[in-house]
């Protein structure tokens, strides 16, 4: 689950790391005001507005943006609400934006010029261990440092049943190129980083610029925070800061009546029980000729109503030309999928305007394939891969 940056910024702060301190607004009076308060509690005259969508690359379409007065605040705020943000991790539509995040400036002068660094942690999942990635290049897309200055990319690994020890913070900011105040304060930063991301059980932070100001403080300017679901039951408090409104409806949709979806590119919508053999049936899609639409997983209950849900769902993609449905019988029969393959498709009568492939296996499944071919559905029933892959290309034909 993503979190917006102000959200992961309230997240970090409650560890104690230290943020680029904001300001949330959904109109542009409510931006103006935000601006005040920040003044009166910082002191900044000068403030950041920032888009709040799930991307990064904001700033590249325009989403992030400074404003040197209030009056500033309420024009560029009155812009950038309600605009269709697009940026390269962004589809070619663009995103909705809906809330805007007002902060102070911390790019004021003084005795040292202020420096941006990149980093983040996550879990090395070759060597099954945290690290934490690291960049004197901050500011910039870290693929393009990894492209064209690799060596300018650190990484520290952490061993699980140690943690993160002091020498692998303080070696984080002697190769940062820091020392004095800024070293101790650096090291402050990623240790509470660290902690934070442990604790929240998250499966990644992105601080991209960490920034060194020009009294040598270190905070976070940005925040990119990605949460384990699986671990969400543990941070209900978490779960609440789902903004449902990024993410694609029809998966919404998917998980709130219990299916694993995820929305493809395809044409070629596939249903099936269990992750793995989703994967088989997505390459069995791509070796027949067509391109997955979709993986969703109706799980071990692949009754009549979460066939029906699951054809619903499909069906909402224009671009699907046939379904493939791909059921294991183990611990479900497959005489009661198959039961359930015809009520559903009855049920919905002419709304299924696309062939309709089963494949079913296991348990019953010769009973199965007498239900489907005797039901007088226009539905084509399989026994083995290859015809199912045969099938799926003669129906795309």
């Amino acid at each position: 689950m993503n979190l917006h940056e102000y959200q992961g910024k309230e997240m970090l702060n409650s560890f104690g790391v230290r943020i680029q301190r904001g300001i949330v607004a959904t109109t542009p009076e409510e931006a103006v005001e935000a601006a005040k308060k920040l003044t009166k509690e910082t002191g900044t005259s000068w403030y950041v507005v920032k888009a709040q969508v799930h991307a990064g690359g904001r700033g590249k379409g325009g989403g992030v943006k400074l404003a040197k007065s209030q009056d500033e605040v309420k024009s560029i705020a009155n812009d950038i609400l309600g605009m269709m943000l697009v940026t390269p991790q962004t589809s070619a539509e663009g995103k909705l934006v809906n809330q805007v995040l007002i902060t102070e400036d911390v790019y004021y002068p003084g005795d040292n010029e202020p420096e941006e660094y990149y980093m983040s942690v996550l879990l090395n999942r070759e060597t099954g261990r945290n690290m934490i990635m690291y960049s004197t290049e901050g500011g910039m897309d870290i693929e393009k440092v990894a492209d064209e200055t690799p060596h300018l990319i650190f990484n520290e690994e952490i061993d699980p049943a140690l943690g993160l020890l002091p020498f692998q913070a303080r070696k984080i900011a002697f190769n940062l190129g820091l020392s004095g105040g800024a070293l101790k304060e650096m090291m402050k930063f990623v240790s509470s980083l660290y902690t934070a991301y442990v604790k929240s059980d998250s499966s990644l932070f992105e601080i991209n610029p960490v920034l060194k100001t020009s009294d040598d403080k270190i905070m976070a300017v940005d925040a990119k925070v990605t949460l384990d679901n699986s671990a969400l039951f543990r941070h209900k408090d978490y779960a609440e800061l789902r903004d449902l409104r990024e993410e694609n409806p029809i998966e919404v949709e998917a998980d709130a009546a219990g299916l694993s979806y995820v929305d493809l590119d395809g044409n070629v919508g596939c249903m099936v029980n269990g992750a793995g053999l989703a994967m088989s049936t997505m390459d069995l899609i791509k070796q027949s000729g067509g391109d997955p639409a979709n993986f969703l997983d109706v799980g071990g209950t692949a009754d009549a109503e979460r066939v029906e849900i699951g054809f619903r769902i499909i069906l909402k993609d224009p671009n699907v030309k046939a379904i493939l449905i791909n059921i294991f019988g183990g611990i479900v029969r497959c005489d009661r999928v198959a039961e359930g393959i015809v009520e559903a498709y009855k049920n919905m009568g002419d709304e299924i305007k696309v062939p309709i492939i089963v494949r079913l296996q296991g348990t019953n499944a010769k009973e199965a394939k007498v239900l489907i071919d005797e039901s007088g559905l226009p539905v084509h029933s399989v026994v083995e891969f290859q015809e199912a892959a045969d099938k799926v290309h003669e129906v795309l034909a």
